[in-house]
């Protein structure tokens, strides 16, 4: 059996077709007829000599032998993918790009962007937000700020910043705030709640740490992005559960108020950077959050 690489373009057609699961979608995504994918995963094949993929029923099924080559080339491929960004970015005179949720982004760091770029000039921070799931070993992104449960991977420098702690949350301006903003937590068995798609477990888990039935949760008006769900409360829609650090800034405005206060979770807010990539940016990042996190 020959020792020699097998053609590039026959992997880059294995790992796309592994990954999705799909001949099709594979050259959908290479732009290339579904007959160049299929004659170039034979070719792979035949220069391996292992069979990569089974039938099974109208579709395909990867064999051992693929699973091993799919995880391996996955790899291998997103490391290419991403030193080819950095070595195009010019990581040398690039700005440090930093992905965050937009939630986050809006309500607690561009307050403080301004105090951070004085603070930290040499960083030229350039920021990446998104409300859908990030991928902190994503190409272009040079560390991550987000929510998160340990363990870390050890492909990743990870900067604890402090501990999630999530509450719920109204406006004086909301029709029943008289009658909840003093009663007991359990008052809020009764309320519609606010709530979002993108944290389905908060309301729940809130609930068991204040030793309530969670099952007796009433949820009302949902939104697909926590940062709706905040602008929501503050104009007197209802009670919205949220981490403290997102509303920090509206609880000392009067904007919001949380009456039952907040508890902690299992997650932490932290700096993610990718091993390959550390620099001395990240640390000082990571320290500057930390001070405005405990300040």
């Amino acid at each position: 059996m020959s020792q020699d690489l097998p053609p590039l373009n026959a992997l880059r057609a294995f790992e796309a077709a592994a990954r999705l699961n799909s001949i099709s979608q594979a050259a959908n995504e290479l732009h290339v007829t579904h007959g160049a994918v299929s004659r170039q995963v034979r070719s792979l094949e035949e220069h391996l000599g292992v069979a990569l993929f089974s039938k099974e029923g109208r579709g395909l099924k990867l064999t051992d032998a693929g699973i091993r080559l799919r995880d391996v080339s996955a790899e291998l491929f997103n490391r290419l993918r991403s030193t080819c960004a950095e070595l195009q970015q010019g990581q040398a005179d690039a700005p440090f790009v930093l992905a965050c949720p937009g939630s986050l982004l809006a309500r607690w760091f561009i307050p403080r962007l301004d105090r951070l770029n004085r603070e930290l000039p040499e960083l030229r921070l350039q920021l990446s937000a998104s409300e859908g799931e990030l991928d902190p070993r994503r190409a272009g992104v040079d560390a991550t700020l987000w929510f998160a449960e340990p363990p870390w991977p050890a492909d990743m420098q990870v900067y604890e910043l402090t501990m999630e702690r999530i509450g719920p949350v109204l406006s004086p301006r909301y029709a029943h705030f008289a009658e909840l903003h003093q009663a007991p937590a359990a008052a809020l068995l009764g309320e519609p709640l606010l709530h979002t798609s993108s944290r389905p477990q908060a309301w729940p888990s809130w609930a068991a740490s204040n030793g309530l039935d969670a099952s007796a949760l009433k949820l009302g008006q949902g939104f697909e992005h926590l940062y709706y769900l905040l602008e929501a409360a503050a104009a007197g829609l209802g009670v919205a559960i949220t981490p403290q650090q997102l509303v920090a800034d509206d609880l000392a405005a009067g904007r919001l108020v949380a009456p039952w206060g907040f508890v902690e979770t299992s997650a932490r807010l932290a700096l993610w950077v990718p091993a390959r990539r550390l620099d001395k940016r990240a640390e000082q990042l990571a320290k500057w959050l930390h001070h405005e996190l405990e300040g």
